[in-house]
């Protein structure tokens, strides 16, 4: 029989590409995930690594090995999650949770669903990380994290891995937002205006994500969709970064109402045309669904979300 633990080896080598990232995902010395890896080629009778210069490449009969090891370790979570969810029947939960979120998310929706967590599960501890959204989803398939809270703009959908399932947790509106103080010919902005007509105007310094981005690209096809190519002058990843500059009259930009929650008086929102929405939603691996501990961590944020969803009236 197999080692499973060889196994996993062997199926972190296909998704970390080196024999180093292994061992410093795993807590291992190189040496040792080489010495387990070999083991598991003489259990098997076949070549599954293959030196090329200083690396080393899976097989085609590795690949094929790594296919048949997702099943096995969906099973073993589930089996995992039974054992816990029988132990735990009528107790307390418990128990580590690993959640990957992006920033707007980790300001507003994590403080008051840790609230409710502590309340409810205090024996449950959730350990969080910030993280960009695609790398997150990746991340919580490859079982880095137990949940993530990712999100996907107008026309980009966030990328999809086998065994990952999504749940909506918010709708949340995408707004023009420009200073309080802004004006056109000295004169106050219009109510109303709209993004075109406000382009028309005057050239606008823009503050954006970097290129590469669905953020980054879902902005510049609006404002060209306009008529206009946006003049970004600032480029940042932090959003709250993208308030301040609007704030201190610097810049303005395409914001989502998380990032705005804590900004009402220092900066104009202005509606787009369509009212477009950004989704934010949580995934988890299908294997790790009923685990108590992973519901009543997705539980809380679905709890925490609610009040700010564009689509109740939030």
């Amino acid at each position: 029989m197999l080692d499973v633990r060889r196994l996993v080896l062997l199926r972190e080598l296909s998704i970390r590409g080196t024999i180093s990232a292994v061992a410093r995902a795993m807590n291992l010395a190189p040496s040792s995930v080489s010495e387990q890896l070999s083991l598991l080629e003489r259990e098997t009778k076949t070549e599954l690594l293959r030196h090329v210069g200083r690396n080393v490449q899976l097989t085609e009969a590795a690949l094929a090995l790594v296919e048949r090891v997702e099943p096995i370790l969906g099973a073993l979570e589930e089996a995992e999650t039974a054992l816990i969810s029988a132990g735990s029947a009528g107790g307390a939960i418990s128990g580590r949770v690993r959640l990957a979120v992006f920033q707007s998310a980790a300001l507003v929706l994590i403080p008051p669903a840790l609230s409710l967590l502590r309340e409810r599960h205090p024996a449950l501890r959730l350990e969080m990380v910030q993280y960009e959204p695609e790398r997150a989803l990746h991340e919580t398939w490859a079982r880095d994290f137990d949940v993530v809270v990712a999100e996907q703009y107008p026309g980009h959908s966030a990328p999809h891995w086998p065994g990952l399932d999504r749940r909506q947790l918010l709708r949340d509106e995408l707004q023009l937002t420009v200073p309080s103080g802004l004006t056109i010919d000295g004169q106050p902005l219009p109510a109303g205006e709209e993004l075109a007509t406000l382009l028309q105007h005057r050239p606008l310094p823009w503050v954006m994500e970097p290129r590469g981005t669905a953020t980054r690209h879902w902005a510049e096809q609006l404002i060209r969709s306009a008529g206009h190519e946006p003049d970004v002058r600032f480029v940042s990843a932090d959003l709250q970064s993208h308030v301040k500059l609007v704030e201190s009259g610097n810049a303005v930009a395409l914001l989502p109402g998380l990032t705005l929650a804590d900004h009402p008086q220092r900066l104009r929102r202005i509606s787009l045309p369509g009212r477009p929405l950004r989704t934010v939603f949580t995934s988890i691996r299908s294997s790790s669904a009923r685990s108590p501990a992973v519901v009543a961590v997705r539980a809380a944020l679905e709890e925490a979300a609610q009040p700010l969803n564009a689509e109740t009236g939030g």
